[in-house]
C-alpha cells in the first residue's frame, strides 16, 4: 500500500512538504463539478446517487492529486434520514419543517442506517478506485450544528431558535443532541466498515455558543461520539473542527478525544503552535485569499508554513473553499504548498 500521509500526520509524525486537502474540495468552483451535478434531479439525489457521488468525491483529486478524498455528501443527510423532510432550495439553501420541542420525543433513529445505505455504497466505490496513496474521509456534522438547522428548519446568523431552547427547554435539547450523538456515531462507523480510513466531524456552528453551552452542547456529545468509535472501531483517527471556537480551542483536544483538530482562519498562528505541541492540526487558510488571487495566496501560505511545517500538520483552508474561488489559482495553492511553484 502507498503510504498515506495524513494518516501519518494523524499518528503524530511531521510530514514536509505537509500533506494537503481542502474543505468543500469538490464543489461548485469546479466546472466537471457544476457538469455532474446537473445530471441529479435535486441536491439530495446527488448525494444518494453513488455514480455521481464517486464522481464528484474523484473529481479534485484527478485534477490537484490531493493528499484526501472526502466522502461527497452533506450533514443533513442525519436529519434526512430522521424523517424530517430535508429539501435544498437553489439560491437559499437547506429548508426543512422546523422541530417543535415536543416532538422530539418521537424521533425514531433505527432506520437511519437504511435510509444512508447508498453512502456506505459509495465509500466502498470510492476505496476500490482511489489512489493507494490517497486518504478517505468520511465525514458527518456535529450534533449541536444538526440541531440548529433542525430546530430552526433553515440556517440562521446567530442560530437563535437553538441557543433560545437551551435557555427554555434545555432537557429537550439535550435528549435532541443524544439522539443525534449516537445517531452520528453509528453512520461514521458504517463509513469507516465501508473503507474510510479516517473521519471527522463538523461542528459549523460551535462558535454561536457562550462557556457553558459550549461544554454542554459542543464539548460532551463529540465526546461520547469519539469514545463510541473509539471503543467499537479502535485505530480510527477522528478530526474535530469546532469552527469559531476562539478561545474554547484551547482544551477541546483533550476533552473531546480527537486526534486532529482543524483550525478556522481566525485562530493566530501562535495558537497553532501551542495547539500543535499537543498533536495534529489542520488548517487554516482564510478561504477568501482563494478568490483574492496569488499573491495573497503565496503569503497566507508562507506564514502558515513557517510556522507549522515543524511539527504533525495538515494543510487546508480554515473553512470551505468558496465557488468563487479560481480553480487555476487553487492549482497555483498546491503546487506552492508542494514547494513546486
Amino acid at each position: 500500500m502507498g503510504e498515506r500521509k495524513i494518516l501519518e500526520v494523524m499518528q503524530g509524525k511531521t510530514v514536509n512538504p505537509p500533506p494537503i486537502w481542502i474543505m468543500r474540495q469538490a464543489g461548485r468552483y469546479l466546472p466537471e463539478y457544476r457538469a455532474t451535478r446537473a445530471n441529479a434531479k435535486n441536491f439530495l439525489d446527488f448525494c444518494y446517487t453513488p455514480e455521481l457521488a464517486v464522481e464528484a468525491t474523484l473529481q479534485p483529486i484527478r485534477r490537484y492529486g490531493f493528499d484526501a478524498a472526502i466522502l461527497f455528501s452533506d450533514i443533513l443527510v442525519i436529519p434526512d434520514a430522521l424523517d424530517r423532510d430535508v429539501e435544498f432550495v437553489q439560491g437559499e439553501g437547506p429548508r426543512m419543517r422546523p422541530l417543535a420541542g415536543d416532538e422530539i420525543e418521537k424521533l425514531d433513529p433505527s432506520g437511519v442506517l437504511d435510509h444512508l445505505a447508498p453512502v456506505f455504497e459509495t465509500v466502498r466505490r470510492l476505496r476500490g478506485e482511489l489512489p493507494e496513496e490517497t486518504t478517505l474521509l468520511g465525514f458527518c456534522g456535529a450534533p449541536w450544528t444538526v440541531a440548529t438547522y433542525m430546530i430552526a428548519g433553515h440556517g440562521t446568523p446567530d442560530q437563535a431558535p437553538s441557543r433560545l431552547m437551551i435557555y427554555r427547554e434545555p432537557e429537550r435539547l439535550d435528549r435532541l443532541v443524544d439522539v443525534l450523538a449516537e445517531a452520528s456515531a453509528q453512520y461514521l462507523i458504517a463509513q469507516i466498515d465501508a473503507g474510510a480510513d479516517a473521519v471527522k466531524i463538523f461542528d459549523s456552528w460551535s462558535g454561536v455558543l457562550d462557556e457553558a453551552a459550549f461544554e454542554r452542547y459542543a464539548v460532551t456529545p463529540v465526546r461520547k461520539m469519539i469514545a463510541t468509535i473509539k471503543r467499537e472501531r479502535p485505530g480510527t483517527p477522528v478530526i474535530a473542527f469546532p469552527k469559531g471556537a476562539g478561545y474554547q480551542y484551547r482544551g477541546y483536544r483533550e476533552k473531546t478525544g480527537a486526534d486532529m483538530i482543524a483550525l478556522d482562519w481566525t485562530v493566530p498562528l501562535d495558537v497553532a503552535v501551542q495547539m500543535q505541541k499537543e498533536g495534529p492540526v489542520q488548517g487554516n487558510l482564510d478561504p477568501l485569499r482563494v478568490v483574492a488571487g496569488r499573491e495573497a495566496i503565496r503569503e497566507g501560505v508562507d506564514r502558515i508554513l513557517d510556522a507549522l511545517s515543524g511539527g504533525p500538520f495538515v494543510f487546508n483552508l480554515g473553512h470551505g473553499i468558496t465557488p468563487q474561488a479560481d480553480p487555476d489559482d487553487m492549482a497555483f495553492l498546491v503546487d506552492h504548498v508542494r514547494g513546486k511553484a
